[in-house]
């Protein structure tokens, strides 16, 4: 009987959230471990399909680098990075649409689907929602030496960063109750193709949908500070002074840059959660507590 009552006590807790939340847009970068290991994916499926049953409207967009290196390397194809951006030749590019467009992408869709969910999955390319141009490294070259700043204009080939998002495509599904899996490839105005960092694609979107919510998987447990100890809130000139400093660094950097273009374009909360931990985005929404950072304006 106790743990019948324990059940409960989590639907009453998670009760307000729900009603709070009804009918908002929360988008969701997946990627990690949470994208690899099967339990963690299940899970993951869960969760969204979950939401969507009770009234959120729940966004993904997926990345997938470690499954383009793979592809790579089977196919003999020389990865090369420049400040942890995958430097994109026609081949690499070729492939890229291929594992995040078709393999990954329609992964996660038939998951979803599997799971009682009713998903779709679109790129940048469909309905050209999502414009894009030649990627600039200036971002990337904010706190760094003067050399590295020198170098700010090397060529990444088919890079790209965001430009412009409709969100007109994606409402209409969302009428329709279907759950978007975006692919984070995109297209410029002439029609050429590039491959796009999939947090700063969750950030262009969330922002561009007015979610309430973005959620970015990870493999750590949030954000930490000098001391290396879990932050749980920050606002948004708490991050912009850590990053400045370097306690925000590295693989950090897009997860964060991603959470302050959201929330500098209206998004309520971003966060930053730990996508290991089984159930993790609904711990995250539909606690008193959550387990990550959660950023704020």
């Amino acid at each position: 009987m106790e743990k019948l009552i324990k059940k409960a006590d989590v639907l009453i807790e998670a009760l307000p959230y729900i009603r709070t939340f009804a009918d908002k847009t929360i988008v969701i970068k997946y990627g990690g471990a949470a994208m690899t290991k099967d339990d963690l994916k299940d899970g993951f499926a869960e969760d969204v399909v979950l939401m969507k049953y009770v009234g959120l409207n729940p966004v993904i967009v997926h990345g997938g680098g470690p499954q383009i290196n793979d592809m790579l390397s089977r196919l003999g194809i020389q990865s090369t990075f420049k400040r942890g951006v995958r430097v994109t030749d026609q081949a690499t590019m070729d492939v890229v649409e291929m594992v995040l467009g078709g393999k990954i992408n329609k992964e996660i869709v038939t998951l979803l689907n599997q799971h009682g969910g009713k998903a779709i999955g679109i790129t940048g390319t469909d309905a050209g929602f999502m414009v894009c141009k030649p990627f600039s490294a200036k971002s990337w070259s904010q706190g760094m030496s003067q050399d590295s700043q020198s170098q700010a204009d090397e060529d990444y080939g088919f890079v790209g960063e965001v430009e412009k998002i409709d969100p007109q495509m994606i409402t209409r599904l969302q009428q329709e109750n279907f759950i978007p899996v975006i692919a984070p490839i995109g297209v410029d105005r002439k029609g050429m193709r590039y491959n796009i960092n999939a947090d700063l694609v969750a950030g262009a979107v969330a922002g561009a949908l007015k979610a309430e919510k973005l959620l970015v998987l990870t493999d750590v447990k949030g954000i930490r500070d000098a001391a290396n100890r879990h932050v749980s809130t920050l606002s948004k000139k708490d991050v912009e002074r850590m990053v400045k400093k370097g306690t925000i660094s590295e693989g950090m950097l897009p997860k964060v840059r991603s959470c302050l273009i959201g929330i500098e374009a209206g998004v309520q909360k971003a966060h930053v959660i730990d996508g290991r931990v089984p159930h993790a985005i609904l711990l995250e929404i539909f606690t008193d507590k959550g387990i990550g950072t959660e950023i704020v304006a």
